[in-house]
């Protein structure tokens, strides 16, 4: 029963996160929720996981989050998705470009009672840059 509980805990953030509801990741993510990987602006607890996806959401108001693949333990997931949108606002210091972007990440999150307690996570913000045409395409790597 853990299992789908998470599970559609999970998808619940994903639609909020799209839809724009993100009262939703206050029932989502625990009080005292560790993030292993958050934004170096980021306050802890819920609180700062709203304020990083309404930031996101500024810069591109039509943000979606498509869960790819899931893999799901008793108390935790493993989440592959792709992010979308066209920029709008500010992104980590872009002004808007009207450039539309697709992205994908990665999450692992761990899980009692049904909400996130801790979370592991990337997305490519370096792919976006790119593809808002703010960094080098290509890199070239030099021999050791």
């Amino acid at each position: 029963m853990s299992t789908e509980k998470n599970r559609a805990a999970q998808e619940r953030l994903a639609q909020a996160v799209t839809s724009g509801n993100l009262d939703v990741i206050s029932e989502v993510f625990a009080p005292n929720v560790v993030d292993h990987d958050s934004a170096p602006d980021q306050q802890p607890g819920p609180e700062g996981v709203k304020h990083y996806f309404a930031t996101l959401r500024s810069a591109f108001p039509d943000l979606t989050v498509k869960p790819e693949h899931m893999v799901t333990t008793e108390d935790e997931i493993a989440l592959a998705y792709t992010i979308s949108g066209t920029q709008q606002g500010d992104f980590l210091g872009v002004a808007p470009t009207g450039k539309h972007i697709s992205a994908r990440g990665m999450q692992i999150a761990r899980f009692e009672n049904g909400q996130i307690v801790e979370r592991w996570g990337s997305s490519d913000e370096l792919g976006i840059l790119k593809q808002l045409g703010v960094a080098p395409q290509r890199v070239a790597m030099q021999p050791a």
